[in-house]
């Protein structure tokens, strides 16, 4: 078990030797202690800024290294980092941006010109990264010396109910996340990991934070296709190497230099379920490689890892609970649940996150009291998902109860692709649907009432105002939606219709 005393999040700096590189690109290598310089300077800018403690900061860009440093950075100023995928639009950017109270953005020209004077909320500050010091400039500030249990990060993640809501982290939150991967992993300051995840999901940032919680190094990278990945990971040596099914697929059907391929010793795997197939694939692909299959959840970062020696033998499995998680599946009345029978993961322990910021009632659904059954008491996250431990100990997932869209390992809102659907007034109504898709996981179909003709100026605003892993991939025209007895309209009815249609029933 790794150390269970936390640090503030900015300590990561000192985890690696001065020399050490703690992060590669195509401009070069940066050491820890250039890392630690970066991370002062930058802090010591924004304390120059007249920000008060608890401010909010955000930051949209692809993994620049100002990027990298910027959570690192904040956490040292007493401010809040909100990191926004860079794939998102100026409508979500808009939202989030509102929704966290900004008091500045990090971002860069390019975009700041997609964006409208009301997606900027009053007393928001636009900052390119280019004037921004990393290396000179403003004195550097010192490690920090914060409570572990303040507020650091607002993490926003799509929910089933709508818009995205921000997840609440502390210091404690990260550096423990940090520490049991890098624990379980057993990533050793030799390795170097290839960061190609967005740094605004739990899953990308954590390749950088456990990274340097081993003292190692990592490359992070933005992607267009496989093959930016496998020159990546051949150019800069990569031993580690995170991704999401849809991922795994794409560089199984792209050449990998044989010297490359056998290089990696770690493959790991979030944001949806292996099949039996795609392990068989992966570990004949990449033969020096352990394969390890992960579940989580935003709220809790992390919950359960499944040791690489068990993989072939229980690949349906998502194996047990990850260092500082207490993982327990509980029947609807509370207790218990005996092994083999379903019952709802619920996750206790220092990983559980403090809530959705300012969303008390959201909060209040997902964040409940531990059971009385659990270890640690107080705020357990209660999951929705379904699962069975097995004789074996190994938990399985059995189903989730929300109606989230997962493609690409992306969790979609399907009410978030409904409001952009209807904004336009081509369709009347919207209901959109997930239906399973060999390739992304699953992709998305949408039922709508109205007119067909408007589909081709429906899916040219849609291209303009989401980002390429929530566009609908097809249209179901009809003059109207089904209802149920109450008026609204039967969504278990459409989805069932639609699933159906796909798999031709």
């Amino acid at each position: 078990m790794p150390d269970p005393v936390p640090l503030p999040i900015d300590h990561l700096t000192m985890r690696g030797a001065s020399d050490a590189p703690a992060l590669v690109d195509r401009a070069g290598s940066v050491t820890f202690a250039e890392l630690e310089t970066a991370v002062g300077r930058m802090a010591g800018w924004l304390a120059g800024q007249g920000f008060m403690p608890g401010d909010r900061v955000a930051c949209w860009l692809p993994k620049t290294r100002a990027a990298c440093v910027m959570l690192l950075a904040a956490a040292r100023a007493g401010l809040v980092h909100v990191p926004i995928n860079p794939a998102l639009r100026r409508a979500q950017v808009a939202h989030i941006l509102g929704d966290s109270g900004a008091r500045l953005l990090l971002t860069q020209g390019a975009r700041t010109a997609t964006l409208l004077a009301d997606d900027v909320p009053r007393g928001c500050r636009v900052v390119d990264e280019a004037d921004v010091p990393l290396t000179d400039g403003s004195p550097a500030l010192p490690p920090s010396a914060v409570d572990t249990d303040a507020l650091v990060e607002i993490l926003y993640t799509s929910g089933s109910t709508g818009r995205p809501k921000g997840v609440m982290l502390s210091h404690a939150n990260l550096w423990l996340g940090a520490a049991s991967v890098a624990a379980y992993l057993d990533l050793a300051p030799g390795d170097r990991v290839l960061g190609v995840l967005p740094l605004s999901f739990d899953y990308g940032q954590n390749q950088l934070l456990s990274t340097w919680m081993a003292g190692a190094s990592v490359a992070p990278i933005d992607y267009l296709t496989a093959r930016d990945v496998v020159k990546a990971v051949d150019r800069f040596a990569v031993t580690t190497l995170a991704g999401v099914p849809p991922l795994w697929t794409q560089l199984l059907e792209a050449d990998w230099p044989a010297e490359a391929a056998a290089r990696l010793t770690r493959l790991t795997n979030s944001g949806g379920a292996l099949t039996p197939r795609l392990v068989r694939a992966l570990r004949s692909r990449f033969p020096a490689a352990r394969v390890f299959a992960m579940y989580g959840l935003t709220e809790a970062f992390r919950s359960t890892w499944l040791d690489p020696d068990l993989i072939d033998a229980h690949p349906d499995a998502i194996g047990r609970a990850i260092p500082f998680a207490e993982v327990l599946v509980i029947r609807p009345d509370g207790t218990r649940a005996a092994a083999g029978e379903a019952g709802e993961l619920v996750h206790a322990g220092p990983l559980v996150a403090q809530g959705y910021w300012r969303d008390p009632d959201r909060t209040a659904e997902r964040f409940r009291p531990a059971p009385a059954s659990a270890i640690h008491a107080g705020r357990a996250v209660w999951s929705g998902d379904t699962v069975v431990e097995g004789a074996d100990g190994l938990l399985r997932f059995v189903g989730r109860d929300d109606e989230m869209i997962k493609s690409a390992g992306n969790r979609i809102s399907p009410l978030e692709i409904e409001e952009a659907v209807l904004a336009g007034g081509e369709a009347r109504e919207a209901v959109a649907v997930g239906v399973a898709d060999a390739r992304s996981g699953q992709s998305i179909l949408v039922a709508v009432a109205g007119d067909p003709a408007g589909e081709a100026a429906l899916r040219a605003r849609l291209r303009r105002d989401l980002p390429s892993f929530m566009q609908p991939v097809g249209y179901r025209w009809h003059e109207d939606l089904p209802r149920n007895a109450n008026g609204k309209l039967d969504r278990a009815a459409i989805r069932a219709a639609i699933v159906g249609e796909e798999q031709g029933v």
